[in-house]
């Protein structure tokens, strides 16, 4: 169902639906998108702290996927509260001349390192204090369980589905919420080497449905790659 490499074309559209089109066959696509780079001078894990907005380069990021989309049928464009994501959306709002909706369930996960400096060989990870707090990397002891994230951000995907029925909808997440959210759907086990995501910023992964049911995952890089490793945004 999934793609393994990304697209080298735009994102999947959505032809309108006719009248007398069938309601299980109606095709509507959920783009979830990863958020652009963050000013994060201090090389910080801000999680869901307040205060963080794109860079330069993060706006440029947030400009080039608005331009993918731009002849797309986008109906909505939903966001998570973090200002990083609502200045994502933002561009891709205006073009469609849409007002960004907000739902929480598409916030960034909880991490109890939230605030630190959380390099490998680096801050917070040197200091015995905080192993105990690596003790259980499934669940993970350290922050949000990866299966309440997935509950809450198909949460989000399914409303958006139901809402934005036979069109385009936009939701703007972070790295981890978006890549727990496709293994679940992909039916992989969601503990993982965080250097494996495929989710670069600024990336899509767009979730095709026919109806109610999903038929493909499309990821896709409309700004670029960047380094899996840059995670925790």
């Amino acid at each position: 169902m999934s793609s393994d490499q990304p697209d080298a074309h735009p994102a999947p559209a959505v032809a309108p639906p006719s009248l007398d089109t069938d309601p299980a066959t109606v095709e509507t696509i959920v783009h979830v998108l990863r958020h652009g780079e963050v000013h994060n001078p201090n090389g910080i894990l801000y999680g869901r702290l307040p205060g963080f907005s794109l860079s330069v380069t993060g706006r440029a990021q947030a400009a080039a996927v608005a331009r993918s989309l731009a002849d797309h049928d986008i109906s909505m464009v939903i966001a998570s509260p973090l200002q990083r994501a609502q200045e994502t959306a933002a561009p891709i709002a205006a073009a469609h001349d849409l007002t960004i909706r907000t739902d929480e369930n598409l916030i960034e996960a909880g991490n109890t390192f939230e605030g630190l400096r959380v390099s490998v060989g680096d801050g917070a990870l040197r200091k015995p204090r905080h192993w105990w707090k690596l003790r259980d990397p499934f669940t993970p002891s350290w922050g949000e369980p990866y299966l309440q994230i997935a509950h809450r951000m198909l949460a989000a995907v399914n409303k958006a589905r139901v809402d934005g029925a036979g069109t385009e909808v936009v939701l703007v997440s972070h790295q981890l919420p978006v890549w727990t959210l496709r293994r679940f759907l992909s039916g992989q086990r969601l503990w993982h080497d965080p250097r494996s995501r495929q989710c670069s910023l600024a990336s899509l992964t767009s979730l095709v449905y026919h109806g109610d049911t999903l038929v493909d995952i499309v990821y896709s890089e409309p700004a670029g790659a960047s380094d899996p490793a840059v995670h925790g945004a």
